[in-house]
């Protein structure tokens, strides 16, 4: 083992690519929690309202995130033979899926937004207040599709900074909009959660905004035309879509699996989705390591594939499946001490705060055990191409085990929800068993770069 820490040009380029991408996620994540904060001092009510509509933003970045996750793999391999024009060709197929998607979940949220929410929750003061903000936070689905088709095909090629800066900009402008528009501050009228919901679409629309501008002044290689970014006829279509359809339906199968446990969730009551939500600003924040060196995982990894290299791809993934053990358990270490000052910003009743610690100190334990299924799932199998076993890992696992067990848990012994939680975690277990089995056979290495 240490042989892999002496290896220093691997660990220079991890981390050139996944600090900036770490940091990305940091401040996403810090920004939550204050916006989380902000809207906390609402009460109960409006801290459910806020995390049940944005279940629905939840399901509309899954799908982007499986066609984005398609287009990386592609990109990234066509980044290592240097092949713009079919680089530019896969991000136009990224951006006709996931604007298609952004315009389908905003229609459904902006014209039934009621109806949605209470698929969730029963509760009508979090219906109410949920379907006001849903309504005008669907006018952000259509900028962030566009956003994530950019910055994923920037990070593949390597440029990972232009995302990270662009989004940095547009979070501390939502931090700030939130700041006056939820609590009433710079001469703003206090408008709660909607106020909350016209900062998210006016920061979101400045990052598409920005985001393009740099791009096509600085002429990067993303900068295409529109009719490079329709000449499908450089790609081989059948095998775009067979490889990056698996990610899509893996990402939307999951999906449904993770709206599941959040019905569950609110059906127990609001005490407890509410402690999930709270738990999960924390949570967020420490799996951004570990979000970036997935991330990292995946470009270096595709780049070698894309130019043969697959005795180098294999290495890489046993370094960082390595190191990204070793750091998820000092970071569960310190997210167990993060929990009693965390909870202590927080505006909630007794019951809340006491579900939010029991879920805090699950996760944290469980740490190690999701970040490496991260790393396995998205940094390697699916960046190796080989999205259909990672189909069979990640959507087929939540349906046959998590959501069995969550439903029984819930509503069959009755169980507060943090056991209810905990039950869920088993289906953790089972994906890292079948992931490592499939690293080690090398059957996850496909190469899929077409000659012109």
């Amino acid at each position: 083992m240490g042989s892999i820490f002496k290896d220093k040009e691997f660990f220079s380029t991890m981390f050139r690519l996944a600090c900036p991408i770490m940091l990305q996620n940091l401040m996403f994540s810090s920004l939550g929690i204050v916006d989380g904060l902000m809207i906390g001092q609402l009460g109960e009510s409006a801290v459910a309202s806020v995390g049940v509509a944005n279940q629905i933003y939840f399901l509309a970045m899954l799908l982007f995130f499986g066609i984005t996750s398609g287009t990386a793999i592609f990109t990234a391999q066509y980044w290592g033979k240097e092949d713009i024009p079919r680089i530019q060709s896969v991000l136009g197929l990224s951006l006709l899926m996931s604007v298609f998607g952004a315009l389908v979940f905003s229609l459904v949220a902006i014209l039934n937004p009621a109806k949605l929410m209470g698929i969730y929750t029963t509760d009508m003061a979090v219906i109410n207040q949920g379907s006001k903000y849903l309504q005008i936070v669907a006018f952000s689905y259509v900028l962030t599709a566009v956003t994530n088709s950019y910055s994923t095909v920037l990070r593949s090629t390597e440029n990972v900074k232009l995302p990270m800066l662009v989004s940095l900009l547009a979070l501390s402008l939502n931090t700030i909009l939130n700041y006056g528009l939820i609590l009433g501050n710079f001469g703003l009228p206090a408008l709660g959660v909607v106020g909350a919901a016209i900062a998210t679409v006016s920061s979101r629309l400045l990052e598409t905004m920005f985001l393009l501008v740099l791009v096509y002044r600085r002429k990067l290689p993303v900068a295409a035309k529109l009719s490079n970014l329709l000449n499908y006829k450089v790609l081989s279509i059948r095998q775009f879509f067979k490889t990056t359809l698996p990610v899509v339906a893996t990402e939307i199968v999951w999906s449904f699996g993770i709206t599941t446990y959040n019905v569950v969730y609110a059906r127990i009551g609001t005490e407890s989705i509410a402690a999930i939500n709270i738990a999960g600003t924390l949570d967020r924040l420490i799996f951004v390591v570990f979000i970036g060196l997935g991330n990292a995982c995946a470009i270096m990894i595709g780049n070698r594939i894309g130019a043969g290299e697959h005795d180098i791809a294999s290495t890489y993934g046993k370094k960082i499946l390595i190191f990204g053990a070793i750091g998820a358990v000092i970071f569960g270490l310190l997210m167990l001490t993060a929990i009693n000052p965390l909870l202590s910003l927080y505006k909630v009743s007794a019951d809340t705060i006491a579900y939010t610690n029991k879920i805090l100190i699950i996760m944290a334990c469980f740490l190690p055990i999701r970040a490496l299924n991260l790393i396995m799932l998205i940094g390697i199998l699916r960046s190796g191409g080989d999205t259909r076993y990672a189909f069979f890992i990640d959507a087929g696992v939540i349906w046959s085990i998590g959501v069995p067990l969550a439903i029984i848990g819930a509503f069959v012994l009755n169980l507060p929800i943090h056991w209810v939680y905990l039950l869920i975690m088993t289906e953790e277990v089972v994906k890292l068993s079948l992931g490592l089995y499939r690293f080690f056979s090398k059957r996850w290495i496909h190469s899929l770069t077409v000659p012109a």
